[in-house]
C-alpha cells in the first residue's frame, strides 16, 4: 500500500541590507531554513551568483540530499543482508550547466561511497547493494539527471 509523507519547512530571506531588492547589488543572498525544533541551516546562493561561500547553497544541499539518501538506504539494505558496515564516507560531486539566459540544470551527479565492512566474504554483496540503494532512493527517483555510483569497499584490518 502506498503512503504519502508530508514535509514542511520555512525559508526566510535574511539578506535585506536596508533597501530590499532596489537593485541587483543592494541585497545579500542569505537565507535561513528552519524546521520545527531542529538546528537552523544558514544558506546563500553559490558564490558565482554573489553568494556567501561560508554558507550552504541550494546546489550543495541538493547534492547532500542525494548522497545522504543513498547512504541511508544502503545502510538499511546492509543491515537486512547481515553486512556489518563500520564506516561510510562519500565524496560526491555534481555538474550544473548554466544557460546563456541565466537559468540552468544539473546534468549529472557522481557518488563515490567508500565503505568499510567487518567481513571480507561480504565485499561483493556490499558493492552490489549500491545498485539497489539507488533504485530505492527517494531523492534519486525525484531528479531528472543521471546519478552515477563509484563505490569502493574494504575490510577493517586488525
Amino acid at each position: 500500500m502506498q503512503k504519502t509523507h508530508q514535509y514542511r519547512l520555512q525559508t526566510e530571506w535574511t539578506g535585506n541590507l536596508g533597501k530590499g531588492t532596489a537593485n541587483y547589488s543592494a541585497y545579500d543572498r542569505s537565507y535561513k531554513i528552519a524546521v520545527n525544533q531542529k538546528v537552523v541551516i544558514e544558506g546563500s546562493s553559490d558564490p558565482a551568483f554573489r553568494g556567501d561561500r561560508t554558507k550552504y547553497n541550494p546546489e550543495e544541499l541538493l547534492l547532500a540530499s542525494l548522497s545522504s539518501c543513498h547512504m541511508l538506504w544502503y545502510l538499511h539494505l546492509c543491515a537486512e543482508a547481515k553486512i556489518t558496515v563500520l564506516a561510510y564516507t562519500d565524496d560526491a560531486t555534481a555538474s550544473m550547466i548554466e544557460t546563456n539566459e541565466g537559468g540552468g540544470a544539473f546534468s549529472e551527479a557522481h557518488l563515490h561511497p567508500s565503505v568499510i565492512i567487518a567481513e571480507e566474504d561480504m565485499i561483493k554483496m556490499a558493492i552490489a547493494l549500491h545498485k539497489k540503494a539507488n533504485e530505492l532512493c527517494f531523492i534519486a527517483n525525484s531528479v531528472n539527471f543521471k546519478v552515477h555510483h563509484h563505490p569502493t569497499c574494504s575490510v577493517k584490518r586488525g
